[in-house]
């Protein structure tokens, strides 16, 4: 390929990925046994980065067409629908399409489409934002795919959804007044889930998270094991491989839903520093870009995908080190799976490709910019 044709590529934001990437195969590399997860991330990584490239050379502009967003946006909410007849269950949640050699999930892409209907919706309105119509507005379509993967259940991408409605919404310009109004609703609507929605299980993990010691042998399994992994790891770690609490089973889950407590254990704290440093750097790179965008939306685009990563990151992490519930959220780029890595991957792609007109805007597109959704 020519190399011309990809100089709209940060390359330095891929190459922060590295050591993330990194990270996590050495992490769920298993020195004795089966290496069938590490193997498999294997794979998808290139893959992934394929991916990623390929949207680069998408002519991002066409995601400032309302029907564009719209046919994403209904393909999505339709899918998360269809899985409750065709979906596979596993742990309880009805949440993948099973198609033989690999498993869909809809709900991470549905993370995606998200930000990019979002950044549709408040580019256009940024003069407007003060009325709060646009916020219940930009909330109902938020709304529909949370409570469709609530049904599931699927806890953590529901919470993932609403911080991304939230976050946006916020960095679009809302007032402080709509702002308590929308932290109330908030509230109320998790009064309503919690007697209405909420299963057991995930009122369980609730009541595990104010108080993570109450059922050690119980709900509070997960929880208890991965603060004692990260806790074990204390200032240089344990040592790549020696990490007893997830090579020797303690820790469930280690590769996905627990990998930063198993990475923490053997790299400790300063290997831990070093991660949340890579994550920072690969931040200020997205917000970088979005500053520079060519209109509102590329910049809001940019500012719902690091909101995406902050919370996700901050979820993950949280529940590893008991202050939030377990949720089952993957560690960005860092987890083992398909789905959510070639989410992550596919919006740095659009990232890059909205590149390409950070400087060759023009007053048309910008005209567009205002035009009703």
């Amino acid at each position: 390929m020519n190399l011309e044709k990809l100089r709209h590529i940060d390359w330095i934001t891929y190459l922060i990925l590295v050591p993330i990437l990194g990270a996590g195969l050495v992490s769920m590399y298993a020195f004795h046994g089966s290496n069938a997860y590490f193997l498999k991330q294997l794979i998808w990584i290139p893959i992934a980065f394929g991916v990623s490239i390929g949207f680069s050379f998408i002519d991002t502009r066409i995601l400032r067409r309302s029907h564009v967003i719209a046919m994403l946006y209904g393909v999505m909410v339709f899918l998360l629908a269809a899985l409750f007849v065709m979906g596979s269950a596993w742990k309880g949640a009805r949440g993948w399409f099973n198609l033989g050699l690999l498993a869909f999930q809809p709900a991470d892409v549905m993370k995606l489409v998200i930000i990019l209907l979002l950044a549709k919706y408040y580019s256009r309105r940024h003069v407007e934002i003060a009325h709060v119509k646009h916020i219940i507005i930009s909330g109902a379509y938020v709304a529909l795919p949370a409570l469709l993967v609530l049904i599931q259940p699927d806890f953590g991408s529901a919470i993932i959804y609403l911080a991304l409605w939230f976050g946006m919404t916020v960095v679009s310009g809302i007032n402080k007044k709509h702002l308590f109004g929308v932290l109330g609703i908030g509230l109320v609507l998790f009064g309503i889930m919690w007697g209405f929605v909420f299963t057991q299980h995930q009122k369980n993990r609730i009541i595990t998270f104010v108080a993570p010691l109450t059922d050690i042998r119980g709900s509070g399994w997960n929880a208890y094991q991965s603060t004692v992994a990260v806790g074990s790891g204390q200032l240089i770690g344990r040592g790549i491989g020696e990490g007893t609490q997830s090579r020797l089973k303690f820790l469930p889950e280690y590769q996905t839903d627990f990998i930063f407590a198993a990475f923490a254990e053997e790299w400790g704290f300063i290997g831990v520093s070093l991660l949340f440093i890579a994550f920072l750097i690969l931040i200020m790179r997205i917000l970088h870009e979005g500053m520079v965008g060519a209109t509102n939306f590329e910049t809001l685009y940019a500012c719902g995908l690091v909101i995406f990563i902050t919370v996700q990151f901050m979820i993950h992490v949280g529940m590893n080190i008991g202050l939030m519930p377990v949720t089952g959220q993957t560690l960005p780029f860092m987890s083992y799976g398909g789905s959510h890595l070639l989410t992550e991957f596919a919006g740095l792609g659009l990232l890059m490709g909205m590149r390409r007109f950070h400087r060759v805007a023009n007053r048309e597109d910008m005209k567009n910019e205002f035009l009703g959704f």
